[in-house]
Formats: C-alpha cells, structure tokens, sequence
C-alpha cells in the first residue's frame, strides 16, 4: 500500500522470538503454501547435510548462515517449510538427533512490512527475523544481525541477491553483506575465545508447473499484445511439434519486448530529456533504458549515479523512505497546516520518482534471451509474466498477478563453505578476502541451480 502523507522516522523492529508464533505459524504453513500460493509440494535434496549442520550447531561446534537464492516473494515461506517439515523428518530418517525448533533467524529487508502491512512487521519479529535497510549503513540492523550469527540459538538465513528478479534459472550478482557477516562472526567468535567453525550454506530454490498450460499462456501474451496496441498472433493450429511452438513464443515475446522498449525509449527521450542510443541490441537498449529511468530517480533525490543496478536501486529507496519517514519530524508533533501539505506533497512526488525505479527493477522481462536459451514452459512463464509485470506497472500497477497452474518447489541444499578456512586470508587483506568469498558463493549458487547439477538424494512432501 503506498502510503500518501509524511510519517514518523521508521523504526528497528527488535527480534521477540516465541515459540508460540513459530509454532502455530508451522501448523499453518502447509495450507497456506497450498491454498494461497498455489504450490503443491516441495522436493528437497541433500537434506542430510543440512541435519549434520544443525546437530553441529545444537552441539555447539558450528555457527552457520543458510544463503540461499531468492527469486520469488515464496522463497522464505518455502524455506520455512524445508526447516519445519522436512528437516526434522530427514534427520530422523538418518537418525540424527535434533532439538526443537529446527528454525532459522531470518534477515529481511525493512521495507516489506511498509507494503506487506505492520502485522508483517509483528511476525517477522516474533518468529525471530532481524530487519535491516539495505540502502544506507544500517547500524542497529546490523549489530542485530551480527549479534544473532555468533550468540543467537538458532541459525541464521539470508538471501544474499539484494532484490528479485523471477527467474528461477538465473542469479543476480551478489551483495558481500552475507560474506562479511561471516568473518564478523568468526571474528566475534575468537573475541570471546571460542573456536566453532563458522560455515556458510548455499541453497538453492526452484519452481516448477504441475502441469504445463500452454494454452493460458498463449491467452496471457494475447492480452499483453492487446494491452500494447500490437495485432494479437494467432497462433496456427497446425503447431503441434515442441520446436514450431518454442519458435513462435519467442518470437511474440520478443516482439512484445521491442515494442515495450520503444515506448520506454520515446518516453524518456521526450518527457524526461534522457539521451538514448537510436541502434543497438535488445539487451543493449534495454540497459540504456533501464539507466534513464534510475537517473530520472536519482536526479529527483540528489543522488549520483554509482554502483551496480541493485546497489543504485537500494539508494533511491533509501532516499525516498527518508523524504516520507521523516527523522525531522517527532510521532507526536503536529505540524502546521501548511508545513504539513508541503511535507505531504513531497511525499506525493517521491512516490511518483520511486515509481521510476520500480519500473527499472521490473526490465528483467525483457531479457528474452533466458527463453531462448532454454525453452521450457516454465522459463516461458516466468518471462511473461516479468513482461506482464513491466505493463501493469505503465498501466498504473493496480491488477492482480495472473494464475498459470500450480506450482512445485525444489530444494537444494549445497555444499558448505567454510569461513575459517579464508580467516588469514581476511586478516590480511579484508575487502579482497570478503570479495572471493562472496565470488565462491555466487559460483556455488549458480551451480546448484544449473541442470547440469550432479543427481542428489531427493526427498518430497505433500505441502
């Protein structure tokens, strides 16, 4: 919900862990996966190595953070399930004892309750997750963090990509801030003269259609191609073979995209004064775009243009949380009339800057390269509806996500990577050693969800 008149400066959101929550929150879960997210079950493999890793940590003899991929806003709710569910069950089947909770503390970014609604907020906090802005140094968020991965009697679990990006098969680069956590664990460890290991666990997170509906989706790039002005592709019926109906997606998908992009391209050139190339590839354009609408953001803010796409987006969320959560302003002070239709006003423009960047974030739907690659329905899918994202927002962002099927879920647990074994390492040279490691995690993520990965031990259990 976005919120239309100036507030109070946001606060930390303390860890409150209760049993009570977690428990009933892990009763409800299996129905809530299935009934409101549409997912039919969840598949994990090498679960074992996971229950090693918590009877180590129950023993006292590792600290370890779970890393794990996020492409989707299900992501922690199914990695909820993986630690309530299916590692117990695991650990038991292999006879590895393990105490209850089998639960992880989660870092989330402290934004979602602002859209999610305060009882996220109150949740979040109460199952034992620690909040923190990623746009700026957040030090309370921080020293919260850092205080659970060495003292904290549960795990720790982050997602280490910074933001979304809807495809299962494809990784973001990611942010150092898990890597350093690690060594500041390591680091806190020794000050108190203790020697548990220190591991960093990659996990992999992938989702999948029950049953492929082609037909749905044909009917969705209809509707997108209708919203877009373009002549709807009727599809010949003839298409029976894979490969005469992989040929004719893309095309319309990549039809869509240019089409989307050059509207984008007159809309910054012409209301925005935003030099733009006139030739180049679809990925190439796409970038440039994808840089005017984040300056649009940034000139509005003060802000200059530097760091990565995530890095530059963090900023601008961060400097429009501080024009609408105001540090300046007390919760019970009561501003003047017109001091407060000032504040409200820019509260009114800063929502409509951040929509820029929004908008950018959303651009992933327009790498049709990531079907070509690889034509599966569910890349098929997952590219349609970034591209149905991308619309929704210019249409006013107001429309609920359309249903293509029920989904499945599978779970890879990784090998550990171990953070002492890079300590020397760290003491000499900080920043090079917090860089390999966050480079070894990247690595490691992309191989766990690659599908060359080597066959693991599979589990699965009906949500």
């Amino acid at each position: 919900m976005q919120v239309k008149t100036v507030q109070p400066p946001l606060q930390f959101i303390p860890p409150v862990f209760n049993t009570s929550v977690l428990n009933t929150s892990q009763k409800v879960l299996p129905f809530w996966l299935r009934y409101h997210r549409k997912i039919s079950h969840i598949q994990a493999n090498d679960v074992e190595r996971l229950a090693k890793l918590y009877h180590q940590f129950q023993s006292g003899k590792t600290r370890f953070l779970i890393a794990f991929r996020h492409p989707t806003l299900d992501d922690p709710a199914c990695l909820h399930y993986l630690l309530a569910h299916i590692l117990p069950q695991e650990a038991h089947k292999h006879d590895i004892p393990l105490r209850h909770p089998t639960h992880a503390h989660f870092i989330y970014e402290r934004g979602i309750p602002l859209w999610a609604g305060s009882f996220a907020g109150w949740f979040f906090s109460r199952i034992g997750a620690t909040p923190i802005h990623r746009g700026k140094i957040d030090l309370v968020g921080l020293r919260s963090a850092r205080d659970l991965f060495a003292n904290g009697s549960l795990p720790m679990a982050a997602a280490p990509e910074g933001t979304l990006n809807g495809c299962s098969e494809r990784m973001n680069c990611l942010e150092p801030g898990v890597a350093q956590l690690g060594f500041w664990c390591k680091s806190d460890l020794l000050k108190k003269g203790e020697f548990e290991q220190v591991v960093i666990l990659p996990v992999g997170i992938k989702y999948y259609y029950v049953q492929p509906n082609w037909e749905a989706l044909s009917m969705l790039i209809s509707q997108l191609e209708t919203d877009c002005g373009l002549t709807i592709v009727r599809e010949p019926t003839r298409l029976k073979t894979k490969q005469s109906r992989d040929k004719v997606l893309t095309s319309r998908l990549i039809r869509l995209s240019y089409n989307i992009l050059s509207m984008l391209e007159d809309f910054y050139t012409r209301f925005y004064h935003q030099p733009l190339p006139e030739v180049g590839s679809l990925n190439e354009r796409l970038h440039a775009v994808q840089n005017a609408a984040l300056n649009t953001a940034e000139r509005y803010f003060g802000l200059r243009p530097l760091g990565t796409f995530i890095e530059r987006r963090h900023r601008i969320e961060q400097a429009a949380w501080d024009w609408i959560y105001r540090e300046d302003i007390d919760k019970k002070q009561v501003l003047p009339a017109v001091e407060n239709g000032i504040a409200n006003h820019i509260v009114e423009m800063t929502n409509i800057h951040l929509w820029h960047m929004r908008l950018a974030e959303s651009f992933w739907g327009l790498l049709t390269d990531y079907v070509q690659e690889k034509p599966t329905f569910e890349r098929f899918a997952e590219s349609t509806l970034l591209l149905w994202n991308v619309v929704n927002n210019l249409k006013g962002g107001k429309a609920k996500q359309p249903y293509l099927g029920q989904r499945w879920v599978e779970i890879t647990i990784g090998e550990e990577i171990s953070v002492c074994q890079r300590w020397d390492e760290y003491c000499s040279n900080r920043r090079q050693a917090v860089n390999n490691l966050t480079q070894y995690l990247q690595k490691a993520l992309e191989s766990i969800i690659s599908p060359t990965y080597p066959n693991p031990q599979k589990v699965s259990l009906v949500s």
